[in-house]
């Protein structure tokens, strides 16, 4: 089925997008836009692959619009092996958001048929999307964050906390009390291993927090529970070229209680600030801290660092190594307010 797309004078590059985690459709948007751009490129050409919610590869012969992509499994020819798909493939552009995406699955998968990917490998992906253990990381090497608690699924399935040192507190009475007395209201629940905001809820309350509890659980058995830092939301986005380099700021701008996931990919919900209003000298700080984290986390090749600033003080948040390439994604216009736009940035990815 390659053979009757390929072009031999181009390097195939497959775009992975779509997925089975919740962000199937931010995944297509994102993958419109990358294999738009590949497409402008003189040595590239784009295999377009969408994966459906249950796992299945497909081969999209559709056009590249934006709408037409929303209707991929009208005009996709299933991979039925997929092992030897990939064997004619160059690279592979994971577009993927979320679990078996940005968690290190799809990449241990590559490494194991030794097929080049762009973005980071299997370690540093899951321990980005893993935001308990990417707070562990972070503390380790000194890096300011929001205070938190983790909270996990044991195996009969009862919740539990752990401390730090990995002691149990089993009694939901006793770590309901520990999160008020160390954390507070308001404070927020995130799933440890979700993206795009989904499944997190601002709790303002003690009657708030158990069901938040339950709701994050739905989405994974582990959770962290996080005191609300009340700073601007700033963010920096990351390239490993021929050299790591940190772009110009963004910020977020506060028109919700949280960073929705509506307010990250719906047109017309939010314009991000670029750049950021911001002290030289604080910027030249957060860039240097975002570099760190990626260098923390063993990632490679390109991220986006989330922060919040409170008089001065940084907090990092989260590092996506998978972020958006939507319209309205953050790491493509940091970049291209940088002075790389999004053709040329593609390119750098790829090479």
């Amino acid at each position: 089925m390659l053979k009757k797309l390929a072009n031999k004078n181009k390097h195939k590059v497959a775009i992975l997008f779509g997925g089975m985690s919740t962000e199937h459709d931010v995944s297509i948007q994102s993958a419109y836009n990358v294999i738009y751009n590949i497409m402008k490129l003189k040595d590239y050409e784009p295999i377009p692959v969408v994966i459906s919610r249950n796992g299945e590869w497909y081969l999209y012969h559709g056009a590249i619009k934006k709408d037409d992509m929303i209707k991929w499994f009208d005009n996709a020819e299933q991979i039925t092996n997929i092992e030897s798909f990939l064997r004619h493939i160059d690279k592979v552009f994971p577009v993927l958001h979320g679990l078996y995406g940005e968690d290190g699955t799809v990449q241990g998968m590559l490494d194991m048929m030794k097929v080049p990917y762009v973005g980071s490998g299997v370690l540093s992906s899951a321990l980005a999307m893993d935001k308990v253990y990417a707070k562990m990381i972070f503390e380790q090497v000194g890096i300011r964050q929001a205070k938190y608690v983790y909270l996990k699924n044991d195996l009969e399935g009862k919740t539990i906390m752990l401390n730090k040192d990995f002691t149990c507190v089993n009694e939901q009475r006793e770590w309901m009390q520990h999160i008020e007395q160390n954390i507070g209201y308001p404070c927020f629940v995130k799933p440890s291993n979700s993206g795009s905001s989904i499944g997190i809820n601002k709790v303002l309350s003690k009657e708030e927090l158990l069901p938040a509890i339950l709701e994050a659980l739905k989405y994974d058995d582990k959770i962290l529970v996080e005191e609300e830092i009340k700073g601007r939301e700033i963010e920096c986005a990351v390239l490993e070229n021929d050299k790591l380099q940190a772009s110009i700021l963004g910020e977020v701008p506060k028109n919700d209680s949280f960073y929705s996931y509506d307010a990250k990919y719906k047109e017309g919900c939010l314009e991000p600030i670029i750049p950021a209003d911001l002290d030289l000298v604080l910027v030249k700080e957060i860039q240097e801290i975002a570099l760190r984290a990626f260098k923390a986390l063993d990632c490679r090749h390109f991220a986006r660092v989330d922060f919040f600033v409170v008089d001065n003080l940084i907090y990092i948040n989260e590092i996506n190594t998978l972020p958006g390439f939507t319209a309205q994604s953050m790491y493509p216009k940091l970049w291209e307010a940088s002075g790389i736009p999004y053709e040329e940035l593609i390119g750098k990815l790829l090479s």
